[in-house]
């Protein structure tokens, strides 16, 4: 089992140009299309999170359901959803503004226990900046790795909701001992700081960056550097790129039987690049497509 743990919201995606283009709703939220690329990639997966019991709540419950995400760690609230307002570049690649005060999964609480069989537990995006649910996020977080569970980590920053940009930094780097995969785009890495030896020698096995259509490189605690190209696709928006390899680094690692830091030290170079070579195939079908819509096994091992 892997677990999945952080928000579930609703992309309103303009279906047009100009600030009164219509909005069409989608569901999403970076762990939450990590739990549907897991789900979709055949991984038995759970989603850990807060979710409303208004009818955007159930929209995103049914979805999770039909894909074959186990939900029962899902907590329920009557406040609202949470809305993101995505605005989609001429490039695909999307930025968002939050509509976050009073709803349901800020007040996420911490579970006494993780689903029986738990491998791995992801963590990332709004559930780790929005309090009082961010140090629930985390207390999980560093009681999983206290027990020796594999912990991935997408920081996946959204810089409008976080109010002290040095402040979170340091709470970043607090985190780094916690965890044991650590993957994050280019432009997280450079909003971040720091460099990813850094970043291993604080506590990862391993730190995946992601350029975009340019590929992706692991660099692993040991020295070793693994890079691939990106998949060539014409790209429709980016929206769930990044959470499609998150997904599809943890299945690939859970099939190779390598989810803890020594087994990830020993994949050597074949086992790291053909890994991040299905990491970008995967996120190569999710931006062919039209919002977060991750690949099914089939779509990308065939």
């Amino acid at each position: 089992m892997i677990v999945v743990a952080g928000e579930a919201l609703i992309d309103l995606v303009p279906q047009g140009t100009g600030a009164l283009a219509a909005l069409q709703p989608a569901l999403g939220g970076g762990p939450y299309n990590t739990a549907v690329a897991l789900g979709r990639l055949g991984s038995p997966a759970a989603f850990c999170s807060r979710v409303s019991y208004d009818a955007f709540g159930e929209a995103l419950l049914d979805r999770l359901r039909e894909t074959g995400v186990d939900v029962a760690s899902v907590q329920r609230g009557t406040e609202p959803t949470t809305l993101a307002v995505a605005t989609v570049g001429e490039d695909g690649s999307a930025a968002y503004s939050f509509y976050v005060d009073g709803t349901a999964d800020r007040l996420f609480q911490a579970p006494s226990a993780l689903p029986p069989g738990t491998r791995a537990v992801s963590f990332g995006t709004c559930s780790l900046v929005l309090e009082p649910g961010a140090s629930a996020y985390e207390e999980l977080m560093r009681s999983a790795a206290a027990r020796g569970v594999f912990t991935a980590l997408d920081p996946n920053i959204r810089a409008g909701l976080i109010p002290d940009a040095d402040a979170y930094r340091a709470r970043f780097k607090s985190w780094l001992p916690s965890v044991t995969l650590l993957k994050l785009s280019e432009e997280d890495a450079r909003w971040l700081g720091g460099t990813p030896e850094e970043w291993l020698a604080a506590g990862p096995a391993a730190v995946v960056i992601t350029r975009g259509g340019d590929g992706m490189t692991a660099f692993t605690a040991d020295g070793g550097t693994y890079a691939v190209p990106g998949e060539r696709v014409d790209v429709v928006d980016t929206i769930g790129a990044g959470d499609t390899v998150n997904a599809a680094l943890l299945h690939g690692l859970a099939a190779r039987d390598a989810l803890t830091g020594p087994a990830l030290a020993a994949l050597g170079p074949d086992g790291w690049t053909d890994l991040l070579g299905f990491a970008a195939r995967a996120a190569a079908v999710t931006c062919s497509r039209a919002g977060a819509e991750p690949p099914y096994a089939h779509e990308v091992d065939g």
